[in-house]
């Protein structure tokens, strides 16, 4: 899929939404688009886990999780477990880990972000639900598109 969030935003103006410039890159791929499965926890990444753990059949996975810099919502052996499963990509308003391990695998992350500490495991969160973050709402089944110039929101596909 080649595609460029600039000349998306250009060419669909207000039906596209575009999030505020706030994301680090992460993994192999600069580029990566696909329909919307949307998490909200917070400090808690059970539900992260469970949910890279099914398949993701081209889906980019976008985490609410709060905005929080305390610790990390995503880390290698859940970015490995992501790219066996068919994820996309993944956005965390949040924080990452193991960023190395990242770097090196064949998807794209957009986090806030990196942090040392992992997560709690109480296995709170929902699943399913719009979220909004960066300006834009998150609606699953939307598509988000990310590039090197930021991340775009469509309510279908527009590439």
């Amino acid at each position: 899929m080649n595609f460029q969030t600039a000349d998306i935003s250009d060419h669909h103006g207000e039906r596209v939404q575009v999030a505020e410039p706030i994301f680090r890159a992460f993994g192999l791929r600069a580029q990566f688009a696909g329909p919307i499965h949307t998490l909200k926890v917070f400090e808690d990444n059970t539900l992260v886990r469970a949910t890279l753990e099914t398949p993701g059949h081209g889906r980019v996975l976008v985490i609410d999780g709060g905005g929080s810099l305390r610790c990390a919502l995503v880390g290698g052996q859940l970015g490995q477990l992501a790219v066996s499963n068919g994820w996309a990509g993944i956005v965390v308003w949040g924080c990452i880990r193991d960023s190395v391990e990242i770097d090196g695998l064949d998807f794209g992350v957009r986090a806030l972000a990196t942090h040392p500490r992992k997560s709690l495991k109480k296995g709170e969160g929902s699943s399913g639900q719009i979220v909004r973050f960066a300006g834009v709402s998150f609606t699953p089944g939307h598509w988000l598109y990310a590039d090197e110039d930021g991340l775009v929101v469509a309510p279908e596909p527009v590439h």
